[in-house]
């Protein structure tokens, strides 16, 4: 039977791998593309409805000059519509580099014997979260190397680490991980420890690419890493967050990978991805790749612009490996959470160190402005930055956060818990120029609020200059 990618779809069976190589590649090289086709999707991903794999196509295969100023004007428009004006900051810590895999791309791979190997003891934990916190850090995402030693207890203890360590008004309110896929146990184990989002990044969706470049270790095994988050579901850890690291292969098929696994945990579980991350490759100690699948700058604003398209009420997140001038360009078209102020180096928040040695980190960095720096151009842009963890701690995971999130509706809640938690950073840790921009643009953003909520806000701000924290609906 001819393959008709019109009708044809895999079956989403929970625990099962749902990739079908042959599935993804049919839709690419089968759904022509056309402006006025391109205009229909985006129409339909405007009223906040989930592309399915045939129109995530459409939109790649769409190369004319027209349909790529549609899917980023598109992508813009959508992002302004659901996120509103709202970047969400965060910090990688690196907890430990050991690792048992053979990853040819990774700084951490296990035959790399250049690799200074070192795992913080719980002093040096406390020290550098308490040197976030003096920076005015409240969201961490703990990262970890896949290592026997980085067991879910010894996550699990980290995370309570961090959560109970205090300094002067800092405080770590929501701790997110990226770590090695864990089984269903383990999962409750780090769920029960208050985590908030699980990252397994499954590198590149292609099977044959995976094996190529994954030599050794328990992170070989393709299936085992594509069914982690089915295992993080069945665990009852609702909030989990998908990747592709851009570079590995056709930057097409990943796109289309990510939808795919998107559609899967919606099929089976009814709750698609927190978060989509889309790191590039960049430069790494030992590293051992070609450069015929790397994306340029155009190629990655427009697979930005498709994702935000194709999943609208997925989080997604551009980190530091990107310079700062793209990432200020990319927030317009669909990224929604970025970090600031970030050191890969273990150890490196509190040495402050400034050049970055591939051999004590796993990756090159090209954005190494402090958190304050970041915040002062993204008021500079009308951004508003947001601290904000109250989803998590009143239980909008899940099922409950795509009740919110699918239709639009979370920015409701998005907007004012914004604008409380910069109001916090501009009282406790801004400079004065900072604090200047930064009221302006909270008074800009209750402008867009209704009278009730304005109102509520206000007094919730002049209870946080009155010493309050931790004001949030």
């Amino acid at each position: 039977m001819q393959f008709n990618p019109e009708t044809y779809r895999m079956p989403d069976i929970p625990m099962q791998p749902f990739i079908d190589t042959a599935e993804i590649w049919d839709y690419l090289n089968n759904t022509p593309s056309s402006p006025e086709k391109v205009r229909r999707i985006i129409d339909k991903s405007l009223a906040k409805n989930r592309l399915n794999l045939k129109e995530t196509a459409t939109l790649i295969n769409a190369n004319d000059e027209e349909s790529i100023r549609l899917i980023k004007e598109g992508a813009k428009a959508l992002k302004t519509k659901i996120y509103g004006n709202r970047i969400v900051l965060f910090a990688p810590l690196y907890v430990g580099n050991k690792c048992a895999n053979d990853c040819i791309y990774c700084g951490f791979r296990v035959s790399n014997r250049e690799q200074v190997r070192k795992t913080l003891s719980r002093d040096e934990l406390i020290k550098e979260i308490e040197a976030l916190e003096e920076s005015g850090q409240k969201r961490l995402i703990l990262v970890f190397g896949e290592h026997a030693e980085y067991n879910p207890g010894f996550i699990a203890e980290t995370v309570k680490t961090a959560y109970s360590v205090k300094k002067g008004r800092g405080e770590i309110r929501r701790v997110n991980i990226n770590a090695a896929p864990l089984d269903i146990e383990g999962f409750r184990m780090v769920k029960e420890a208050g985590i908030g989002t699980y990252q397994v990044f499954q590198e590149t969706y292609h099977r044959e690419a995976y094996k190529n470049y994954h030599l050794w270790g328990k992170k070989a095994d393709y299936d085992y890493r594509l069914t982690s988050l089915d295992r993080a579901q069945e665990a009852g850890l609702d909030d989990v967050g998908i990747g592709a690291l851009i570079g590995l292969y056709d930057w097409r098929f990943e796109v289309m990978g990510l939808v795919r696994h998107t559609n899967h945990l919606e099929a089976c579980y009814n709750v698609g991805p927190h978060t989509i991350s889309f790191p590039r490759i960049k430069d790494a100690s030992m590293l051992r790749i070609g450069k015929h699948y790397f994306a340029s700058d155009e190629e990655f604003t427009r697979l930005v612009a498709i994702l935000r398209l194709a999943v609208p009420y997925t989080g997604m997140i551009l980190t530091a490996r990107e310079p700062a001038t793209l990432r200020n360009e990319l927030i317009q078209y669909g990224v929604s959470q970025i970090d600031g102020g970030t050191k890969i180096e273990l150890g490196s928040y509190v040495s402050q160190q400034k050049n970055l040695d591939l051999n004590r980190s796993q990756f090159h960095i090209n954005d190494d402005r402090s958190l304050n720096e970041v915040i002062e151009e993204l008021l500079q842009q009308g951004m508003l930055p947001s601290f904000c963890t109250a989803c998590y701690r009143l239980g909008r995971t899940g099922e409950h956060f795509m009740e919110f999130s699918v239709p639009g509706f979370i920015k409701r809640f998005c907007t004012p818990n914004a604008i409380l938690t910069l109001a916090e950073y501009l009282e406790d840790y801004a400079p004065e120029t900072t604090a200047q921009k930064g009221w302006k643009v909270i008074e800009k953003n209750m402008d867009e609020l209704n009278e009730k909520m304005q109102n509520e806000v206000r007094d919730k701000i002049a209870r946080i200059k009155q010493g309050e924290r931790d004001l949030y609906r």
